[in-house]
């Protein structure tokens, strides 16, 4: 990055209705890199729009460095150079987020029920803990995923109505296997689900080679179908394994 000035002007959005996020955005991001933000606000909408018409931009925060014409945030971060995350870019931030999380609650729960942190107890239910924030994620936008899942599962392609049943069984089985109850009702559906995706994401991704997004996190993800999207539903097809083996010794 070539040398500038460090006398910034920043105008944003700020009425009693709406504050611009990526306006507080811009301006942290300026102080955190040293500069002297002169901070104009835009309090009505009639002045954001007068503003917009006079320098021929279409959104707020607009930023200005030593009279240069930055532009919006991330023109901003581009200029300072920061990464701009591409919203098309696929990531699997969302599942590492899931399993870390469930992880660390599966630690605790273990912690404070049986007074270690790594037991075979602790295992179980991280992987229910995970099958519960994925049915969660699934369930805040139901037709977004199953929309998304018709797309390569094999069941649901045959019966739709499974797409809008397949989040509210994996939460049941989740919630059923960190109970430790009605393992008979637990164990068949965790199988089931789990296998039928199994297989559903082997053939899509494996045999037929396509390129789809799973419907894992929800609807609304750019989460790549493949290697994490089976290892999820292997996960619910040994956590029933193992819960049926436990519960015949």
């Amino acid at each position: 990055m070539t040398e500038h000035s460090r006398d910034a002007k920043l105008y944003r959005m700020v009425m009693k209705d709406h504050i611009c996020p990526f306006g507080l955005k811009s301006l942290d991001l300026l102080k955190r890199e040293g500069y002297e933000v002169d901070d104009h606000w835009l309090t009505t909408r009639d002045e954001t729009e007068s503003f917009k018409a006079t320098h021929e931009v279409e959104t707020t925060p607009q930023t200005f460095i030593g009279g240069e014409h930055i532009g919006g945030y991330d023109e901003l971060r581009r200029y300072l150079g920061k990464s701009v995350k591409d919203p098309d870019e696929v990531t699997y931030q969302p599942v590492i987020a899931v399993f870390a999380v469930a992880f660390l609650m599966a630690l605790g729960v273990s912690w404070a029920s049986l007074g270690t942190l790594f037991s075979i107890r602790a295992l179980e239910w991280f992987v229910a803990i995970s099958m519960c924030i994925l049915a969660i994620l699934k369930l805040r936008d139901l037709e977004s995923f199953s929309n998304m899942f018709l797309g390569y599962d094999l069941l649901a392609q045959r019966w739709v109505r499974y797409a809008y049943l397949y989040p509210f069984g994996e939460a049941l089985a989740g919630i059923l296997m960190i109970a430790g109850a009605l393992l008979w009702l637990a164990i068949p559906v965790a199988l089931v689900i789990g296998s039928v995706g199994a297989v559903s994401v082997f053939k899509a991704v494996y045999v037929d080679k396509r390129e789809l997004k799973c419907a894992c996190v929800g609807g609304d993800s750019n989460v790549p179908l493949g290697f994490i999207s089976l290892t999820e539903n292997l996960m619910m097809v040994g956590m029933a394994i193992w819960m049926l083996v436990s519960s015949l010794g």
